[in-house]
């Protein structure tokens, strides 16, 4: 296994998660909240995330993709499962491991938004910095981190790593 610099700290991410979970919870008190993961990478922060959300919630997932085996996005996205649940008049909260071009993001927005939720809004564990290429309105953010590659906490490189329990930088 290639060595991995701890970029974020396990400890970092939990301590995060549960202050994200609080606001979450204090924002969606008395309302119908589908909680959304984007597969595969936001597997692990959408359970840890809803283990702080202190309110009865309900999971779905889709996945989509615009990667393929490359480390750039290709801004070309497609749905590879969709939702299994009508989301007309709900609160969903979509959530993310990372967002770094947006494009994904904006597209997934836009594809959601045509299904009248009362409400759509973004919890992401980590956003890149200064490389976004549409303006994104993200209300729950974990970390702000620079352009590098990371791993671990569900993030994968060629589909490995994402077991690692902190984010990280794979260095040569």
């Amino acid at each position: 296994m290639a060595n991995v610099r701890t970029l974020i700290t396990a400890e970092q991410i939990a301590e995060k998660l549960a202050e994200m979970g609080r606001q979450i919870t204090a924002d969606y008190q008395g309302k119908d909240l589908l909680v959304v993961g984007v597969l595969k990478g936001a597997f692990m922060v959408m359970a840890d995330l809803a283990r702080h959300i202190d309110l009865p919630v309900e999971f779905d997932f889709m996945a989509v993709s615009s990667y393929g085996a490359s480390t750039q996005t290709s801004g070309v996205v497609r749905i590879l499962k969709d939702l299994d649940q009508e989301i007309a008049g709900r609160d969903v909260l979509i959530v993310e491991d990372i967002i770094d071009s947006g494009l994904t993001l904006n597209y997934l927005m836009k594809s959601l938004k045509v299904r009248k939720p009362a409400s759509l809004e973004v919890a992401a564990l980590l956003v890149k910095e200064g490389i976004q290429r549409v303006p994104l309105d993200v209300k729950y953010i974990g970390f702000r981190i620079g352009p590098e590659f990371v791993v671990g906490y569900g993030l994968d490189y060629a589909g490995k790593y994402r077991n690692l329990p902190f984010v990280g930088v794979i260095e040569d």
